[in-house]
């Protein structure tokens, strides 16, 4: 089984989908396997993280942001925008890909686990995920 899930992001950040991937696990017959996710972006990426503090998030965002600033005079890629190239990297930082194991058709996440999309730009953006599961 394969779907796609849309991710709307209002600018940086975190943002939650478990709940829509666990919908997807639901409708499959798969009771054991993997589901493999991919973002189909290059400047977003994929994580799974703490779901139960805000703060971890923040915290997060503030240390990438942080790692990687934007206006770095070295950048030659900035035609959209100055968050556009550093955004690029912090995916490269992250992940673009995740697999998680199922077994009787549950994701076999921790208690506090949750699975976001990290969104690396400032404005809305609409983000696409690639969901497998077999």
């Amino acid at each position: 089984m394969v779907e796609i899930i849309s991710i709307e992001t209002r600018g940086q950040g975190l943002y939650e989908f478990t709940d829509e991937i666990r919908r997807l696990l639901n409708r499959s017959t798969v009771r054991e396997g993997l589901c493999s996710l991919l973002i189909q972006h290059t400047s977003a990426s994929l994580t799974i993280q703490e779901n139960a503090d805000p703060s971890a998030q923040r915290d997060l965002e503030n240390w990438l942001n942080r790692l990687v600033p934007e206006g770095d005079p070295l950048y030659t890629h900035v035609f959209e925008g100055r968050d556009d190239m550093p955004a690029h990297i912090k995916a490269v930082l992250t992940a673009t890909t995740l697999s998680i194991p199922v077994k009787n058709g549950q994701l076999m996440l921790g208690i506090w686990q949750g699975v976001y999309c990290w969104e690396h730009r400032h404005g809305h953006q609409k983000r696409s995920v690639a969901v497998h599961i077999g």
